[in-house]
């Protein structure tokens, strides 16, 4: 799922052990910031959406398998394009 990143939705991540903000040069990732697109599980992002965390959804970049694991109405729920500035998405 093509997610853009929130504050809420990192911190989300990092608070059930999926660090998406601290650089791993080892494995050329930068860390993400809010404004960032990243590719992220269904499932990851299904809790998420169910915590109260789930970050916005670039439904274009997103493969349609997501449906199998997300329902089609979270997903319109979040829908977005994203903006010609992507730093003004906020938590």
């Amino acid at each position: 799922m093509c997610a853009v990143a929130t504050k809420e939705f990192l911190d989300h991540q990092r608070g059930i052990g999926n660090d998406l903000t601290t650089p791993m040069p080892q494995y050329r990732f930068p860390g993400l910031v809010p404004g960032d697109r990243w590719c992220v599980t269904a499932a990851n992002w299904l809790r998420a959406h169910r915590d109260g965390a789930a970050a916005p959804v670039v439904l274009a970049s997103t493969h349609e398998r997501a449906l199998e694991m997300v329902p089609l109405s979270a997903l319109q729920q979040h829908a977005v394009d994203v903006p010609l500035d992507p730093g003004t998405l906020e938590a």
